[in-house]
């Protein structure tokens, strides 16, 4: 059975059961400030186990998208860990409990193929129970009719469930499949969790833990308000069982990009005649790490995620450089991402077909890492070659472990290629030092991930009012001024009843004209008035859904819980955001009508007279082409394009041709802006003009790069373009009339003056070269007999470049005698630093003075060359004179 019908049975059966099916979120946890991935199917169903918001249904069943990172290393070892998976779920929310939660999973498994079940045997099933949870073990045994020496009591570890952080948690029961003697021992899920495969969680959620470890060891600390139903069945897991494979990346939408990775290394999966997967062989072990993290890559760039050096983008940069390390290991050492890649979207397309419908914009994001990490590669090959002929020159037999670590850490280059370059040159690698740093770092980053978890408790407050006071109405898009009530004043995470002047404070209106910073719109500015109030607005934001939140200072009088007042938006602020927001807007249709339908946005930030969008795409654009977008979006500033809001379902709109935002969520009814028809069309919250023309000039300021395969473009929009423009002009005027020319002349001058500046320079610097080697021949008669030795110690002209430098160097060894042992030491200095080039002539070096030998005893043991000629520098210049005596030194030792 194919993983695309598992789905399809699973959420049939619940939806015949009562549930409603609720599409999955995106993978990155946006809503959630304690995780960067959404690891798990309950995630955005929380806040409704908390009670901090009502569903608006009793029953839920979805397929959830989930990425977990912690076992990364894991993967391919064990038949249990993979990053990607699909977690089938179904929800109550204070409706049934344990008994038909229990009831579901086992009619499910169990029942017949044609009835729409699974078909699994019966026979075959086990069940795990916390401790002391005797009604499971009574519905398990009494009511399914499961034998009490296939239940197991297991602890807390295994079987209380928790996220790991303050929340919702309770006893669960787990669901183990018998696969028989060839998977290992028998005895139950305690003795092998290979043979006994764990398939199904059913989380009965009745309780809230305290902090403490996350497995176990933490407090219970009360009930929730209501007793839930969170259950999990692992898709991946299922697909394995029903189709009769070892592990999760055999199964039909992993095993196809190991087979074409097979194809492309020209090496055979399944070299170990095992079915357990730690005893396979290395080569299954790399395949399956292919397979796993080219599948979970596609899912994560096509949920928004793109490759950085930090946070989920650096998760996504760590899982393809895996990938295309295990290619490149199996043997195959050129782009395999455009093999593999389309491989994975065909398998997993079937149940999420935008995968193939935006393949596009995925794939260039993923080949281009590809094509920056074998750049990588390639130059800490550099680096790790120089690295061992270092250690080798020094008599060492061990690459250090810092040097280790710094490539990896510094340079992405993986520690198992370091392990094999470095044995292939005859070195090993100091492995413990290496596994030292990267548990600092590790334990750093523990550390800093720590800190930033903070459980759901921190919003209680703003949960309390919105359940208290109802929903903020929200007036931003109708008005700018309201009449409202005060219903909520809190500081520092507490409610207080007043705020005299000089205090900061949040606030919360019955009603607010406000817009709540989102979507890239920064918050309007305003006031409070009163009776005998005056606060200024300093932000406004939603801490919770439907909750707005003004964070003020007083500046004069009180601001009273339950008093008056009015709410007023700044309205040149107001005309500024909608300006710039309506012009971000129109730079992206531009992007895109100049640059193709991949230049998609993938972050923006706007505020009054000023924008910046973050796009997809690959290379600098060149003046031509920000010309181009330049002048497109004036041309559409230009037309007076109307813009018009619609409001409709997320998949209504995707019909539409709306382009919806990464990083953003979206409600079932979504709010639809055009500029100009389907020119500009996109899901949008924010506060717009009426018309294109009222954006006033657009001037695109700069374009940059913010990472792999992401660039940025700013732009000023309104009154700020033209006094941009005007400071230009002004500019312009000002070095006309420094430079004598007309404004349309000014650019051929300048380089004009350029040219002369240029050639003057280069004149210059040849007549001090000139100067310098002409004086060769004195300096090699000043040469001093150092024991057999004729050394001329030279301190060459302030300013002297690093090429005089040498050239003078052998210019002087070229003028000492042929037959008698010579050397030349030359030391100059340059920007507060001092260098030296020692050269030394054939009679000197049969006599065993080695170039290199007296550079590094000059520089305590820096430095780099041969025995004919070595140089080195980076010391303070005071020190130059100490250069030529240590010379002279080493020499005469």
């Amino acid at each position: 059975m194919e993983t695309a019908e598992i789905q399809r049975r699973f959420l049939k059966f619940f939806e015949s059961n009562g549930h409603t099916v609720v599409p999955s979120a995106p993978l990155p946890a946006f809503e959630d400030p304690n995780l960067l991935f959404v690891p798990a199917g309950m995630v955005p169903f929380v806040p409704y186990f908390l009670g901090q918001a009502t569903p608006d249904w009793n029953r839920a069943t979805s397929v959830q998208k989930c990425i977990r990172t912690p076992d990364i290393d894991e993967v391919g070892k064990t038949s249990r860990h993979g990053t990607f998976f699909q977690m089938n779920g179904n929800f109550s929310f204070g409706d049934y409990f344990k008994e038909q939660a229990i009831r579901f999973a086992w009619d499910l498994t169990t029942g017949s193929l044609e009835s729409g079940g699974l078909g699994l045997d019966g026979d075959k099933i086990w069940a795990t129970v916390y401790l002391d949870d005797d009604e499971a073990i009574d519905i398990w045994h009494k009511q399914i009719g499961l034998p009490l020496d296939r239940i197991v009591r297991r602890g807390q570890a295994d079987n209380m469930w928790s996220m790991g952080i303050p929340g919702p948690c309770g006893p669960c029961s787990e669901l183990y499949y018998d696969r028989g003697p060839d998977y290992g021992p028998e005895g139950g899920p305690e003795v092998d969790e290979d043979r006994y495969l764990e398939f199904w969680n059913l989380v009965f959620m009745q309780n809230i833990r305290g902090g403490g470890p996350a497995k176990e060891g933490y407090e219970v600390t009360g009930d929730l308000p209501k007793k839930n139903i969170d259950t999990g069945m692992g898709m991946e897991r299922m697909a394995a069982l029903l189709q009769g494979v070892d592990n999760m990346y055999e199964t039909d939408q992993v095993r196809p990009i190991i087979d074409k990775a097979s194809e492309l290394t020209g090496k055979r999966y399944g070299v170990s005649t095992s079915h357990t997967a730690s005893e396979s062989h290395p080569d299954d072990i790399r395949f399956r790490v292919i397979g796993d993290h080219v599948r979970s890559s596609l899912m994560l760039i096509g949920d928004g995620v793109v490759p950085s050096n930090e946070g989920r983008g650096y998760v996504l940069r760590r899982l393809m450089r895996r990938a295309i390390r295990a290619v490149r290991l199996l043997g195959y050492d050129k782009p395999a991402m455009p093999e593999l890649l389309p491989v994975a979207m065909e398998r997993m397309s079937t149940a999420y077909p935008e995968l193939k419908t935006d393949f596009e914009r995925i794939s260039s994001y993923a080949y281009g890492e590809e094509e920056a990490f074998l750049k990588t590669l390639k130059h800490g090959t550099t680096i790790l070659d120089t690295a061992v002929s270092e250690t080798k020159s020094e008599g060492g037999k061990t690459l250090s472990g810092s040097k280790a670590f710094e490539l990896h850490d510094t340079y992405g280059f993986p520690i198992d290629l370091t392990l094999e370059m470095a044995e292939e040159q005859g070195l090993s690698v100091d492995q413990e030092g290496f596994r030292t740093l990267m548990t600092e770092q590790r334990q750093r980053a523990k550390a800093d991930a720590a800190a930033r978890k903070t459980g759901h408790a921190d919003l209680s407050a703003y949960w309390q009012l919105l359940q208290e006071q109802g929903p903020t109405e929200w007036k931003a898009y109708e008005t700018l001024e309201t009449e409202s009530r005060v219903i909520g004043v809190l500081k520092d995470g507490q409610s207080v009843p007043l705020a005299k002047a000089g205090e900061i404070v949040e606030v919360v209106l019955d009603r607010t004209p406000f817009y709540a910073e989102s979507g890239g719109q920064h918050a309007d500015a305003g006031k409070l008035v009163g009776p005998s109030l005056f606060a200024e607005v300093l932000d406004v934001q939603r801490p919770v859904k439907k909750l707005v939140v003004h964070k003020v200072r007083v500046l004069e009088g009180e601001l009273v819980l339950d008093d008056k007042v009015e709410a007023s938006v700044d309205p040149e602020w107001r005309l500024g955001a909608r300006q710039a927001h309506s012009g971000t807007h129109v730079v992206h249709a531009a992007l895109r009508e100049v640059l193709g339908p991949t230049a998609l946005q993938s972050g923006s930030f706007n505020r009054p007279g000023y924008l910046r969008l973050d796009f997809s795409w690959r290379s600098k654009l060149s003046d031509e082409t920000r010309s181009e977008i330049e002048e497109v979006s004036n041309r559409a500033v230009r037309d007076d394009l109307p813009v018009a809001v619609q409001y409709m379902t997320l998949p209504e709109a995707k019909d539409f041709g709306a382009v919806a935002l990464f990083g953003e969520t979206y409600d079932e009814t979504v709010r639809v802006v055009e500029i100009g028809g389907p020119w500009s069309r996109e899901l949008c919250g924010g506060t717009h003009v009426s018309r294109s023309a009222q954006i006033g000039p657009l001037v695109l300021t700069a374009e940059s790069s913010v990472g792999s395969g992401q660039r940025r473009v700013e732009a000023a929009t309104g009154m700020e373009a033209y006094k941009y423009l005007a400071r230009e002009r002004d500019l312009v005027t000002q070095i006309a009339e420094e430079i004598g020319a007309q404004r349309g002349d000014v650019l051929e001058r300048v380089r004009a003056i350029l040219q002369r500046t240029k050639d003057a320079e280069r004149e210059l610097a040849n007549l001090q070269a000139k100067a310098v080697s002409g004086r060769a021949a004195e300096f090699a008669a000043a040469a001093k007999q150092v024991g057999a030795v004729k050394v001329a110690a030279v301190q060459a002209p302030e300013g002297t470049k690093g090429g005089d430098v040498r050239n003078l160097a052998m210019q002087i060894r070229g003028h000492l005698p042929e037959d008698q042992p010579g050397v030349a030491a030359v030391v100059a200095t340059a920007g507060g630093k001092a260098s030296i080039v020692v050269a030394a002539n054939k009679a000197a070096q049969a006599q065993h003075v080695s170039a290199q030998a007296l550079v590094k005893a000059a520089l305590s043991g820096k430095g780099g060359g041969n025995d004919e000629v070595a140089q080195g520098g980076g010391v303070p210049a005071d020190q130059a004179a100490q250069l030529l005596a240590a010379v002279t030194g080493a020499i005469s030792a």
